[in-house]
């Protein structure tokens, strides 16, 4: 089993207006409504590639319950182990230009989380390891939450002998990476704050140097990196593809992780997310792929090292 862990979990909501104008109102021609959050985009390509998946990490008030309606609509393989808060989940609200394409986004923070309610989740989250190959530790931290938080779910899951990825930014990043996690999936931009450095491959020995095992670090068109001890790695799909790149990162954390589970070795599983990140892009929305155009550029991805 694969479980993915979304603290700071979203309800995605996109509203299309024809032109977006500041200082006017306007008629939002539709509206869509999705489950959001890292680690549940990552649940969601999880089990449409036929993987057993749960999803745990933290929900609350009537925004958390129309949340797990939607995850259950729309990802019926998913097993929804989401710990209940006393807060409100947070929404994320798009406002995508018909004209230019665009998207103007506003995030909310998220529930603040009580040290009672931390401790609740943590107890569930060792009873899930029980069962579980691989952990993907998934986004930001809602308030409340201390920075190590990440730090500590690292630390459980290798106690447990748990294979544990961490995507993250930021301070959470910096003391999430000293507990040595499996493989964190910065970007180069993520990677460039946590190191300093603004060369990737550099900047990627400086993160294993920190405490990772394994990095792999996506750099938009460009493809993706790979660093582990067993060697390096690039990956990138044979064009540039227009489309909608939200959930592009997620949708390489799936790739990774199910590659991983599989046995495959790194080459094949850097492929496999170089091309699950294309064709997430030719998808209308995070946590969705366009399955014929993964098919098509699987074998089409170049691994080199």
């Amino acid at each position: 089993m694969i479980l993915t862990v979304t603290l700071n979990a979203a309800l995605d909501i996109t509203y299309h207006v024809p032109r977006l104008q500041p200082h006017t109102t306007h008629r939002v021609g539709e509206v869509v409504e999705r489950p959001g959050g890292k680690g549940l985009n990552v649940a969601r390509v999880l089990a449409a590639l036929g993987h057993d998946t749960v999803a745990t990490g933290l929900v609350g008030g009537r925004t958390g319950e129309a949340l797990r309606a939607h995850l259950a609509a729309a990802a019926p393989g998913v097993v929804d182990a989401l710990v209940p808060v006393g807060g409100e989940t947070r929404r994320t609200i798009a406002v995508v230009d018909g004209e230019s394409g665009d998207a103007t986004m506003f995030n909310e923070p998220g529930p603040t989380v009580s040290a009672q309610e931390w401790a609740h989740f943590q107890d569930a989250y060792r009873e899930l390891l029980i069962d579980a190959h691989v952990v993907a530790l998934c986004g930001s931290l809602p308030p409340g939450l201390p920075v190590g938080s990440y730090a500590e779910l690292v630390r459980t899951a290798r106690s447990a002998g748990v294979h544990v990825l961490l995507d993250t930014s930021g301070e959470p990043l910096r003391r999430g990476i000293a507990a040595r996690p499996d493989v964190i999936k910065p970007n180069a931009e993520e990677l460039a704050r946590l190191t300093g450095l603004t060369e990737p491959l550099r900047a990627a020995h400086e993160a294993r140097r920190r405490g990772a095992y394994a990095v792999v670090a996506s750099n938009g068109p460009q493809g993706l990196l790979a660093v582990t001890d067993e060697g390096t790695w690039r990956a990138a799909p044979p064009a540039r593809f227009e489309g909608n790149p939200t959930g592009a990162g997620d949708a390489a954390v799936a790739g990774l992780l199910s590659a991983l589970v599989e046995g495959l070795p790194w080459p094949e599983r850097l492929a496999r997310a170089a091309a699950l990140s294309a064709a997430t892009v030719l998808a209308p929305a995070a946590g969705e792929f366009d399955g014929a155009a993964y098919e098509r550029l699987l074998p089409q991805i170049d691994t080199l090292p």
